[in-house]
């Protein structure tokens, strides 16, 4: 695909980033992983991300990020499937570029590690990314990499193959102005943990797509939240945030991490292989399983 028409698809519908499956003895689990895809491949995301944050990137090694990679690629059918790169630059690169090379869509450029820079520094590291492949790059503005308008429009205008903008750090008046300066050269993404709480807040300011967690082992409750949040279903999108949203948020927000730990679990509560997450990360409780099962059968 070209990058405009991967912009293109990101735009048309809801995203989602599959959770890396894991053997108990902590190995990525091909096979589960696979059947992972095949079955979120029935669902109608517009795009995948694989692997991302909550496919724990940050877990994997350089080689496992490109497996993975292939893998989704593989078994995605039509479904656009965007790589992950992270880390200091010359990482990044390298990531971005055996992505490329796995047969992947796009690349998602999530933050590097430790270090906070100056505008300068972050634009030329989204730059470097940018110039070593030839897909089109998303940026994901969150922790360590808070990009500025001019600085995204410095971007947009040094790197034609930059097509995203995808936000996670939760300043909708900074978002709000990115939209309004580059207009539609990018596509805008919303990305916030449990993204349907911000969900109407960012569509007012010209955010109309996310990516969505619960999608792994909800997805079908996922579109039609979704779908009611674009027809202004505002009775709709309500009944799902207190039936489901906000009682998840209430579990996920128990202990660091848990914002990926609850997603496993989710797949693990609906009968689906999962497997643990990596340390540092730490898995749900027992009893706190129970909770989510509870949960879950209210509404899947």
């Amino acid at each position: 695909m070209t990058p405009n028409e991967v912009k293109a698809a990101l735009g048309s519908g809801l995203l989602s980033f599959p959770v890396t499956t894991f053997t108990s003895d902590l190995k990525f689990d091909e096979a589960a992983y696979s059947a992972h895809i095949d079955w979120l491949d029935g669902f109608g995301a517009a795009a995948l991300f694989a692997p991302g944050g909550t496919g724990e990137i940050f877990s994997l090694t350089p080689d496992e990020v490109a497996q993975v990679t292939k893998v989704a690629k593989k078994h995605a059918g039509k479904t656009p499937i965007l790589g992950g790169a992270a880390y200091g630059t010359a990482m990044a690169v390298e990531m971005a570029k055996a992505a490329e090379s796995a047969g992947a869509d796009g690349i998602l450029l999530l933050p590097p590690y430790l270090m906070f820079a100056e505008q300068a520094g972050l634009v030329a590291h989204v730059k470097a990314v940018c110039d070593a492949v030839g897909i089109g790059v998303v940026v994901y503005n969150r922790d360590n990499i808070i990009l500025s308008a001019d600085s995204v429009q410095r971007l947009a205008d040094q790197c034609p193959n930059l097509i995203g903008f995808k936000d996670g750090h939760g300043e909708v008046d900074r978002v709000i102005e990115i939209t309004t300066k580059l207009g539609d050269r990018l596509v805008y993404i919303g990305g916030m943990p449990t993204h349907e709480l911000y969900a109407q807040a960012y569509f007012s300011g010209g955010v109309t797509t996310y990516s969505s967690a619960v999608f792994n082992f909800v997805p079908e409750l996922a579109q039609k939240f979704y779908t009611a949040l674009r027809a202004n279903e505002k009775a709709t999108t309500d009944q799902i945030l207190k039936d489901f949203f906000f009682p998840l948020v209430e579990l996920r927000n128990r202990k660091k991490g848990y914002a990926v730990s609850i997603i496993k679990a989710g797949l693990e509560a609906r009968g689906r292989q999962a497997g643990p997450v990596r340390p540092p990360l730490t898995d749900l409780t027992g009893a706190e399983m129970d909770e989510l099962k509870a949960l879950i059968a209210k509404v899947a």
